[in-house]
């Protein structure tokens, strides 16, 4: 068995906001890997409403707390980050598309420069079909930016936009977040990304 500690950072998607069973992805995708014979050490540090300026400010001590001293051990950051930059608030963005970008290209620098780094983009604002089509122009930007660092990026917008389970679980919850097969929907897709099968053993 080989081990693998992975902090995963973002908002409430990452925290699994939701999901009854508590899994949201994050535990979904480790107890896959635990499957494939990688004992992952998840550290879930995703917090409700937070912004990729909120990330910026926090990432480094919670992640330096959680992976340093630990020799031995294959680590791992996994970042999602973006959606509640684009909520207006005052008529305004919570964060400015070029602000989000400049917090993310410090947190890749960052993170990049010390473990294997992955980056999700953000997933739909299907309560909201104008903050909604801000997502799907920040995911393409990000991407993009993630070349710069040669971190791997996972498109969440296309593909959760016309899943039936992330849609129909954010409609029976609270119009924004999914229930367990919306979570599922995501540890699936995660499940079949490369970058994350190479760290997991897949």
């Amino acid at each position: 068995m080989r081990d693998l500690r992975a902090c995963f950072v973002g908002d409430s998607f990452t925290a699994g906001v939701g999901d009854a069973t508590t899994l949201g992805w994050v535990g979904r995708c480790a107890a896959a890997a635990w499957g494939r014979g990688v004992a992952v050490t998840a550290y879930n540090l995703g917090i409700r409403r937070d912004t990729s300026a909120d990330i910026r400010r926090r990432a480094e001590a919670e992640v330096l707390a959680r992976l340093v001293g630990t020799p031995g051990d294959a680590q791992a950051v996994v970042f999602c980050l973006g959606l509640n930059d684009t909520t207006f608030e005052d008529g305004m963005p919570r964060v400015p598309t070029e602000q989000t970008l400049d917090n993310a290209a410090a947190l890749l620098d960052w993170s990049a420069a010390r473990w294997p780094t992955l980056l999700l983009g953000p997933p739909p604002a299907l309560h909201d079909a104008v903050q909604d089509a801000r997502v799907a122009a920040l995911s393409p930007l990000l991407e993009a930016l993630t070349e710069r660092f040669a971190v791997p990026f996972l498109p969440l917008h296309a593909a959760l936009s016309h899943s039936s389970a992330w849609r129909g679980g954010a409609a029976r919850g609270d119009g924004v977040h999914p229930d367990a097969a919306g979570y599922a929907t995501v540890a699936a897709l995660v499940e079949a990304w490369e970058p994350w099968l190479e760290l997991t053993g897949g």
